[in-house]
């Protein structure tokens, strides 16, 4: 989130140094800094016990291709516990175990996003109203589907894949 006016007062904010951060946002009325920190995300690959990885289409993100699941963590939300609740939220599915892949930053919307695996049970999908369309693919097609271009799905892919490569598929 981009931050030009004190949350507290509402002052106007200006550049001043700080130590080895350089230049911030400053409140002079408030002597307090401001920071443009990345927001945490998760980006989840969710797989069941038959090696299928479940996709979504959602329009208000990307209209011609497929995306991994992913979510906002909330305050007072560990990474994990966004990973259950988004994939329950967005698919229905129940998270059993995930396992942490790697981080991402996404410049276009100032996101920190930790990418996982989930693992789970097949099961009926649930309803969602931020889901367009839900499909299991199987891993060895789903690289082809995903959205790659403005969209980490395909990238967090991959990792995923190596990942589970290692493991001996």
């Amino acid at each position: 989130m981009d931050i030009n006016f004190c949350i507290k007062c509402g002052s106007k904010l200006i550049l001043k140094e700080i130590g080895d951060e350089g230049n911030q946002k400053y409140c002079e009325k408030c002597d307090k800094y401001y920071f443009d920190n990345p927001v945490p995300c998760v980006l989840v690959l969710i797989l069941n016990q038959n090696k299928e990885v479940l996709l979504l289409k959602q329009s208000y993100i990307i209209k011609d291709k497929w995306t991994l699941c992913s979510g906002y963590t909330k305050k007072e939300e560990t990474l994990e516990e966004t990973v259950s609740r988004e994939v329950f939220e967005e698919t229905g599915q129940t998270v059993l175990s995930c396992d942490y892949i790697k981080s991402y930053y996404f410049a276009p919307k100032n996101l920190i996003m930790a990418g996982f695996i989930a693992y789970v049970n097949k099961k009926e999908f649930g309803d969602s109203k931020e889901v367009d369309d839900l499909k299991w693919e199987s891993l060895e097609t789903t690289g082809e589907l995903l959205a790659r271009e403005n969209n980490l799905s395909g990238k967090h892919f991959d990792e995923c894949f190596n990942f589970l490569k290692g493991e001996q598929l």
